[in-house]
């Protein structure tokens, strides 16, 4: 059960850790990634926010990030993991000697689409409004059966959701940072309980060709879903709490490509891994 529960966390913190902005891209503008996600965790934050020691699981996610700026006000976005492989160790009991087999399984991820639009253009503060829907496209159950236990294995939650975030960005020009606050609501199907989100993230830019940033993301349950929670056999993330942070770094070559590096680590949680999330990828800004 703590195996099930460890698993799709790792999916879901890995996907929603995009910190959003109040910028829309201009018209005809965009920024397009390639990342590469990876947790590997041997921890895990239970029920009680205690840290608990499990069998090791590993994912790496290859992902394509984009936005493009259909008009200056409003943009068109996507989170899409093409490649999702997770793992669990295989476990040897010291006294009986037996060893427990690991499994992995290779799929597509969940998917993220939405619009931003702009409510605040030319003005100080820019503020927008965000709409996603989360669409079920991972593998919910991936089952084998080794002494006679069911393990499942999942790249998905199984359910349809849609949040709304408002986010507000300024920047302090002439000096080189600028600062964006988000929140937002995620309506979650099938059982789950809602989530409120939070996110934060200051920036600093030295030169040109530098990018240094904190960000920070909280996720509060409202604990209105089912006791058990989602996808039938109700043990997919359900009422999931943390509070996360972490660095990034970008670098920017000749305008318009660029590299990127991240890491975010949960200060403190409830049904999630107590282990950090680390990034890095490639992108292009049009």
């Amino acid at each position: 059960m703590k195996k099930i529960f460890t698993l799709v966390l790792i999916l879901f913190l890995a996907q929603i850790l995009q910190a959003g902005s109040g910028w829309p891209q201009q018209k005809g503008k965009g920024y397009f990634k390639l990342g590469q996600n990876f947790i590997i965790a041997d921890n895990f934050y239970n029920l009680q926010g205690e840290v608990i020691g499990i069998t090791t699981i590993s994912l790496y996610t290859t992902s394509f990030y984009g936005e493009y700026g259909i008009t200056d006000r409003l943009t068109g976005m996507l989170y899409m993991p093409f490649f999702v492989r997770s793992t669990l160790n295989e476990v040897e009991r010291r006294q009986s000697g037996n060893i427990e087999p690991g499994d992995a399984i290779n799929s597509f991820g969940d998917t993220d689409i939405g619009i931003k639009y702009g409510l605040t253009p030319g003005k100080k503060i820019a503020v927008s409004a965000t709409v996603l829907f989360g669409l079920p496209l991972g593998k919910t159950a991936e089952g084998t059966t080794d002494a006679g236990e069911p393990r499942i294995l999942q790249t998905g939650d199984g359910e349809f959701n849609q949040m709304l975030m408002i986010d507000a960005s300024h920047s302090f020009y002439p000096a080189p940072v600028y600062a964006s606050i988000g929140l937002g609501y995620n309506n979650r199907t099938k059982g789950f309980s809602d989530e409120v989100r939070a996110t934060g993230e200051i920036g600093y830019q030295p030169s040109s060709h530098w990018n240094l940033a904190m960000k920070v993301f909280i996720n509060k349950s409202t604990n209105n879903g089912d006791s058990g929670g989602g996808a039938g056999s109700g043990v997919f993330g359900n009422n999931v709490e943390y509070v996360s942070f972490g660095p990034e770094v970008s670098y920017i070559f000749k305008e318009n490509f660029g590299l990127v590096a991240s890491a975010a680590f949960a200060s403190s949680g409830q049904n999630l891994l107590a282990a950090p999330n680390f990034g890095v990828g490639a992108f292009l800004k049009l």
